[in-house]
């Protein structure tokens, strides 16, 4: 392939893929909106009880999932920051090269962004991420989380999905179309 064609291929997009960016876009309100509930409407580290496995209770992530690194001493805030602005660059263009047929990996890709983008401006703005969805079962507790955290795991889910099962499919139909 002439360089001038590779040129061309990697900075093809196609507008069908903007639907995928407003789901990005859709995540992000949601997070934000509800981060902002939660902020304005209950105390800090005080438990509201939802139902027996569910409170609301805020608190302040300073590092990463499941507060991974959270009292690293302040540099981690830099690293995560960096790399969810690199990391969405990279996937606002692998959204809006997709292909017209794909569904499941756009859709992954689109969630991921968005929850990324969320806590990404919690991150810019607050030094930290709203947290304030806590499970729990007995004594058992899991790590408070937030909206954009849930879409950052279903997207992940969505893109496992469609590496084990959906990619083989894609590559038996392209290699029929070349037969």
């Amino acid at each position: 392939m002439p360089k001038t064609q590779v040129k061309q291929s990697l900075f093809q997009f196609y507008p069908h893929n903007l639907i995928w960016l407003g789901l990005s876009v859709l995540a992000i309100i949601i997070d934000q909106w509800t981060k902002w509930i939660a902020s304005t409407h209950l105390t800090y580290a005080d438990p509201v009880p939802v139902l027996p496995f569910l409170n609301w209770t805020l608190l302040h992530n300073y590092g990463a999932a499941f507060s991974f690194l959270s009292d690293a001493g302040g540099w981690q805030h830099y690293l995560f920051t960096g790399l969810a602005g690199i990391v969405s660059i990279i996937f606002v263009f692998w959204l809006l090269r997709m292909p017209k047929h794909n569904i499941i990996l756009p859709a992954a890709i689109a969630l991921i962004l968005g929850g990324a983008l969320g806590n990404l401006i919690d991150r810019m703005t607050l030094g930290y991420v709203v947290d304030f969805i806590h499970v729990y079962y007995q004594n058992h507790n899991f790590p408070a989380f937030n909206i954009a955290d849930s879409a950052i795991t279903l997207g992940t889910i969505l893109l496992l999905i469609d590496t084990f099962f959906l990619e083989k499919k894609r590559i038996q139909r392209a290699e029929a179309k070349h037969d």
